[in-house]
Protein backbone atom coordinates (compact mmCIF):
# COMPACT_ATOMS: atom_id res chain seq x y z
CA UNK A 1 0.00 0.00 0.00
CA UNK A 2 1.53 3.28 -0.88
CA UNK A 3 2.21 6.03 1.67
CA UNK A 4 1.10 9.41 1.22
CA UNK A 5 2.52 12.35 3.11
CA UNK A 6 -0.75 13.83 4.28
CA UNK A 7 0.93 15.06 7.63
CA UNK A 8 2.20 18.07 5.19
CA UNK A 9 -1.28 19.48 5.00
CA UNK A 10 -0.44 21.24 8.71
CA UNK A 11 3.33 22.15 7.37
CA UNK A 12 1.68 23.81 4.41
CA UNK A 13 -0.90 25.54 6.95
CA UNK A 14 1.82 27.19 9.44
CA UNK A 15 4.03 27.55 5.42
CA UNK A 16 1.02 29.89 4.45
CA UNK A 17 0.00 31.70 7.59
CA UNK A 18 4.01 32.79 7.84
CA UNK A 19 4.37 33.91 4.00
CA UNK A 20 1.22 35.84 4.29
CA UNK A 21 2.43 37.85 7.77
CA UNK A 22 6.11 38.21 6.35
CA UNK A 23 4.74 39.72 3.18
CA UNK A 24 2.96 42.79 5.12
CA UNK A 25 4.47 42.66 8.04
CA UNK A 26 8.92 43.48 7.39
CA UNK A 27 9.34 42.27 11.48
CA UNK A 28 7.29 38.89 10.31
CA UNK A 29 9.79 38.66 7.49
CA UNK A 30 13.33 38.67 9.13
CA UNK A 31 11.54 36.34 11.57
CA UNK A 32 10.51 33.78 9.25
CA UNK A 33 12.68 34.37 6.45
CA UNK A 34 14.99 31.31 7.25
CA UNK A 35 12.09 29.17 8.15
CA UNK A 36 10.47 29.62 4.87
CA UNK A 37 12.84 28.96 2.56
CA UNK A 38 13.89 25.97 4.43
CA UNK A 39 9.98 24.83 4.98
CA UNK A 40 9.12 25.10 1.26
CA UNK A 41 12.40 23.11 0.45
CA UNK A 42 11.53 20.45 2.68
CA UNK A 43 7.65 20.36 1.36
CA UNK A 44 9.12 19.72 -1.85
CA UNK A 45 11.52 17.28 -1.20
CA UNK A 46 8.97 15.46 0.25
CA UNK A 47 6.09 15.96 -3.02
CA UNK A 48 9.16 14.36 -4.90
CA UNK A 49 9.67 17.79 -6.73
CA UNK A 50 13.35 18.63 -7.58
CA UNK A 51 15.37 22.11 -8.15
CA UNK A 52 13.14 23.51 -4.75
CA UNK A 53 15.85 25.89 -3.95
CA UNK A 54 15.92 27.48 -7.48
CA UNK A 55 12.02 27.33 -7.32
CA UNK A 56 12.26 29.21 -4.02
CA UNK A 57 14.66 31.69 -5.60
CA UNK A 58 12.66 32.68 -8.30
CA UNK A 59 9.87 32.55 -6.05
CA UNK A 60 11.23 35.85 -3.82
CA UNK A 61 11.51 37.45 -6.74
CA UNK A 62 7.99 37.86 -7.36
CA UNK A 63 6.73 38.83 -3.53
CA UNK A 64 7.04 42.98 -4.09
CA UNK A 65 5.09 42.53 -7.49
CA UNK A 66 2.28 39.88 -5.40
CA UNK A 67 2.35 42.78 -2.65
CA UNK A 68 1.90 45.66 -5.44
CA UNK A 69 -1.58 43.68 -6.10
CA UNK A 70 -2.70 43.20 -3.02
CA UNK A 71 -2.55 46.53 -2.06
CA UNK A 72 -4.44 47.76 -5.14
CA UNK A 73 -7.06 44.85 -4.06
CA UNK A 74 -7.37 46.19 -0.41
CA UNK A 75 -7.68 50.02 -2.23
CA UNK A 76 -10.57 48.02 -4.00
CA UNK A 77 -11.85 46.98 -1.02
CA UNK A 78 -11.74 50.26 1.18
CA UNK A 79 -13.06 52.14 -2.26
CA UNK A 80 -16.15 49.52 -2.28
CA UNK A 81 -17.41 48.67 0.90
CA UNK A 82 -19.00 51.32 3.32
CA UNK A 83 -18.65 48.78 5.86
CA UNK A 84 -14.53 49.81 6.09
CA UNK A 85 -13.45 52.43 8.37
CA UNK A 86 -9.53 51.75 7.57
CA UNK A 87 -7.19 50.27 4.91
CA UNK A 88 -5.57 48.49 8.47
CA UNK A 89 -8.89 47.10 9.09
CA UNK A 90 -8.97 45.04 5.41
CA UNK A 91 -5.71 43.76 6.12
CA UNK A 92 -6.28 42.53 9.21
CA UNK A 93 -9.72 41.16 9.62
CA UNK A 94 -11.44 40.84 6.31
CA UNK A 95 -11.51 37.28 4.96
CA UNK A 96 -12.49 38.12 1.41
CA UNK A 97 -9.00 39.85 1.37
CA UNK A 98 -7.35 36.93 2.86
CA UNK A 99 -8.73 34.46 0.34
CA UNK A 100 -7.43 36.68 -2.41
CA UNK A 101 -3.98 36.98 -0.63
CA UNK A 102 -3.28 33.36 -0.36
CA UNK A 103 -4.45 33.13 -3.97
CA UNK A 104 -2.30 35.25 -5.19
CA UNK A 105 0.62 33.40 -3.72
CA UNK A 106 -0.37 30.38 -4.53
CA UNK A 107 -0.85 31.24 -8.12
CA UNK A 108 2.73 32.41 -8.54
CA UNK A 109 4.06 29.16 -7.33
CA UNK A 110 1.20 27.06 -9.98
CA UNK A 111 3.30 29.29 -12.79
CA UNK A 112 6.17 28.17 -11.51
CA UNK A 113 5.05 24.10 -11.96
CA UNK A 114 4.40 23.68 -8.99
CA UNK A 115 0.89 22.24 -8.15
CA UNK A 116 0.19 19.98 -4.92
CA UNK A 117 1.66 23.16 -2.52
CA UNK A 118 -0.26 25.59 -3.98
CA UNK A 119 -4.09 23.81 -3.91
CA UNK A 120 -2.97 23.09 -0.39
CA UNK A 121 -2.70 26.35 0.56
CA UNK A 122 -5.85 27.18 -1.43
CA UNK A 123 -7.57 24.33 0.78
CA UNK A 124 -6.73 25.85 3.54
CA UNK A 125 -7.90 29.34 2.97
CA UNK A 126 -10.93 27.58 1.65
CA UNK A 127 -11.27 26.26 5.24
CA UNK A 128 -10.60 29.42 6.97
CA UNK A 129 -12.82 31.88 4.63
CA UNK A 130 -15.74 29.88 2.73
CA UNK A 131 -13.72 31.15 -0.51
CA UNK A 132 -12.77 28.54 -3.12
CA UNK A 133 -10.59 29.90 -5.59
CA UNK A 134 -8.47 27.25 -7.36
CA UNK A 135 -4.31 28.39 -7.83
CA UNK A 136 -4.57 28.38 -11.47
CA UNK A 137 -6.87 30.81 -12.25
CA UNK A 138 -6.43 34.59 -13.81
CA UNK A 139 -7.39 37.48 -11.74
CA UNK A 140 -6.65 41.09 -12.80
CA UNK A 141 -6.09 44.05 -10.96
CA UNK A 142 -8.25 45.58 -8.18
CA UNK A 143 -10.21 42.28 -7.41
CA UNK A 144 -12.90 42.51 -4.60
CA UNK A 145 -14.55 40.41 -3.00
CA UNK A 146 -17.73 41.17 -0.40
CA UNK A 147 -18.75 38.82 1.88
CA UNK A 148 -17.01 35.96 0.70
CA UNK A 149 -18.56 32.58 1.68
CA UNK A 150 -19.82 30.38 -0.77
CA UNK A 151 -17.65 31.88 -4.09
CA UNK A 152 -16.03 29.28 -6.06
CA UNK A 153 -13.79 30.41 -9.13
CA UNK A 154 -12.45 27.06 -11.43
CA UNK A 155 -9.05 26.42 -12.15
CA UNK A 156 -9.36 28.36 -16.09
CA UNK A 157 -11.37 31.20 -14.75
CA UNK A 158 -9.95 34.57 -16.35
CA UNK A 159 -11.25 37.90 -14.35
CA UNK A 160 -10.42 41.08 -15.71
CA UNK A 161 -9.71 44.41 -13.71
CA UNK A 162 -11.53 46.13 -11.18
CA UNK A 163 -13.90 43.09 -11.05
CA UNK A 164 -16.49 43.05 -8.14
CA UNK A 165 -17.72 39.41 -6.94
CA UNK A 166 -20.29 38.67 -3.57
CA UNK A 167 -21.01 35.86 -1.88
CA UNK A 168 -22.29 32.45 -3.05
CA UNK A 169 -20.83 33.45 -7.01
CA UNK A 170 -19.62 30.17 -8.83
CA UNK A 171 -17.48 30.55 -11.81
CA UNK A 172 -17.63 26.82 -12.78
CA UNK A 173 -17.87 24.40 -15.53
CA UNK A 174 -20.88 23.06 -17.31
CA UNK A 175 -19.90 19.44 -17.10
CA UNK A 176 -16.86 17.43 -15.34
CA UNK A 177 -14.45 15.20 -17.52
CA UNK A 178 -10.92 14.13 -16.86
CA UNK A 179 -10.85 14.71 -20.95
CA UNK A 180 -11.53 17.87 -20.80
CA UNK A 181 -8.48 19.08 -18.68
CA UNK A 182 -6.31 20.41 -20.69
CA UNK A 183 -9.53 22.65 -22.02
CA UNK A 184 -10.97 25.90 -21.10
CA UNK A 185 -13.97 24.66 -18.89
CA UNK A 186 -14.40 28.05 -16.71
CA UNK A 187 -15.89 31.42 -17.83
CA UNK A 188 -14.16 34.91 -18.72
CA UNK A 189 -14.94 37.82 -16.75
CA UNK A 190 -14.02 41.17 -18.33
CA UNK A 191 -13.34 44.31 -16.70
CA UNK A 192 -15.23 46.10 -14.65
CA UNK A 193 -17.90 43.40 -14.46
CA UNK A 194 -20.05 43.25 -10.83
CA UNK A 195 -21.63 40.02 -10.06
CA UNK A 196 -24.32 39.83 -7.39
CA UNK A 197 -24.65 36.97 -4.79
CA UNK A 198 -25.26 33.58 -5.48
CA UNK A 199 -25.16 34.22 -9.45
CA UNK A 200 -23.86 30.97 -11.67
CA UNK A 201 -21.95 31.40 -14.39
CA UNK A 202 -21.03 28.08 -16.15
CA UNK A 203 -18.84 27.24 -19.30
CA UNK A 204 -15.41 27.95 -20.84
CA UNK A 205 -16.63 29.46 -23.89
CA UNK A 206 -19.13 32.17 -21.78
CA UNK A 207 -17.65 35.72 -21.92
CA UNK A 208 -19.55 38.67 -19.46
CA UNK A 209 -18.85 41.59 -21.17
CA UNK A 210 -17.16 44.54 -19.76
CA UNK A 211 -18.85 46.77 -17.51
CA UNK A 212 -21.86 44.14 -16.90
CA UNK A 213 -24.26 44.05 -13.91
CA UNK A 214 -24.94 40.36 -13.03
CA UNK A 215 -27.72 40.00 -10.87
CA UNK A 216 -28.66 38.31 -7.55
CA UNK A 217 -29.28 34.17 -8.34
CA UNK A 218 -29.35 34.31 -11.99
CA UNK A 219 -28.04 31.34 -13.89
CA UNK A 220 -25.83 31.99 -17.28
CA UNK A 221 -24.37 29.28 -19.81
CA UNK A 222 -24.45 31.51 -22.65
CA UNK A 223 -22.09 34.72 -23.07
CA UNK A 224 -23.10 38.56 -22.41
CA UNK A 225 -22.56 41.45 -24.18
CA UNK A 226 -20.55 44.53 -22.61
CA UNK A 227 -22.71 46.89 -20.75
CA UNK A 228 -25.50 44.60 -20.09
CA UNK A 229 -27.47 44.42 -16.97
CA UNK A 230 -28.81 40.41 -16.21
CA UNK A 231 -31.69 39.99 -13.47
CA UNK A 232 -33.22 37.31 -12.76
CA UNK A 233 -37.47 37.68 -12.42
CA UNK A 234 -39.88 36.35 -9.26
CA UNK A 235 -42.70 37.74 -7.86
CA UNK A 236 -43.00 38.11 -4.16
CA UNK A 237 -46.28 38.34 -2.65
CA UNK A 238 -47.24 40.92 0.62
CA UNK A 239 -50.07 41.13 2.32
CA UNK A 240 -51.26 41.37 5.48
CA UNK A 241 -51.50 38.30 8.29
CA UNK A 242 -55.27 36.74 8.71
CA UNK A 243 -56.36 37.18 11.78
CA UNK A 244 -55.92 34.67 14.72
CA UNK A 245 -52.23 33.55 13.33
CA UNK A 246 -49.93 32.83 16.39
CA UNK A 247 -47.29 36.00 16.74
Amino acid sequence: MKSYNVCLKDTAKTFTKRLFYALFDCEQEEVHEHYLEETFIKILTKLEIENGKAIWATFKTELPEIRKKLDLDAIAFENNDPASHSLAEIYMAYPGFYAISIYRLSHALYKLGVYILPRMMSEYIHGITGVDIHPGATIGESFYIDHGTGIVIGETSIIGNNVKIYQGVTLGGISVSKSMASTKRHPTIEDNVCIYANATVLGGDIVIGANSIIGANVWITESVPENSLVTYQTEIKIRPRKNGIRK
